[in-house]
């Protein structure tokens, strides 16, 4: 699978929420500060796992349709990696 820009800009947005973090645990920030930050970074992980698996999908699910093939399996396993993610 190809990775498009955008992807790789939602990745390296979450890259950058990472080390804001780190850098909030070496100046002591409070708490709660942390933990909101914490969950927007993994709220943004979360989002990244949905484009990438919906793109794949999308694209394996045009590519079975072209072969005259059955995309229920195809549909079921991108379903379980969403599950699985969480």
């Amino acid at each position: 699978m190809k990775y498009n820009d955008q992807m790789k800009n939602r990745v390296k947005r979450i890259e950058g929420q990472v080390r804001a973090i780190l850098r909030m645990m070496e100046e002591e920030k409070d708490c709660k500060d942390l933990v909101g930050q914490m969950s927007a970074a993994r709220n943004a992980m979360d989002r990244a796992i949905g484009l990438v698996v919906s793109s794949n999908l999308e694209q394996c699910i045009r590519d079975q349709i072209d072969k005259g093939e059955d995309t229920e399996e195809l549909i079921q396993e991108a379903v379980n990696l969403l599950v699985k993610s969480r």
